[in-house]
């Protein structure tokens, strides 16, 4: 009965320790994925820095120099550098 209780509090810490916090920071990136427009300035997975240009469903179209576009997965977006005001 003691090791049930034991495994039970063990598998409560790794939850809060482990698995909670995760999910909450996954939540936060769906939502700023959801955020994302034209004209915000983007960081990929990758270390692509640009701008976006269009968004479709599932990628984003994004313009990494003077004349190239590139289209990534809405998933590989790291992080926003400059969000503009729609």
């Amino acid at each position: 009965m003691s090791q049930m209780i034991f495994f039970g509090l063990l598998f409560a810490a790794m939850w809060f320790l482990m698995i909670a916090p995760q999910r909450k920071k996954q939540k936060a990136h769906e939502k700023m994925l959801k955020e994302l427009g034209n004209g915000d300035e983007i960081v990929t997975t990758g270390g692509l820095l640009g701008t976006i240009v269009a968004v479709k469903d599932d990628r984003f179209i994004v313009r990494v120099g003077d004349t190239t576009k590139v289209e990534i997965g809405k998933t590989f977006v790291a992080s926003v550098l400059n969000k503009t005001d729609s």
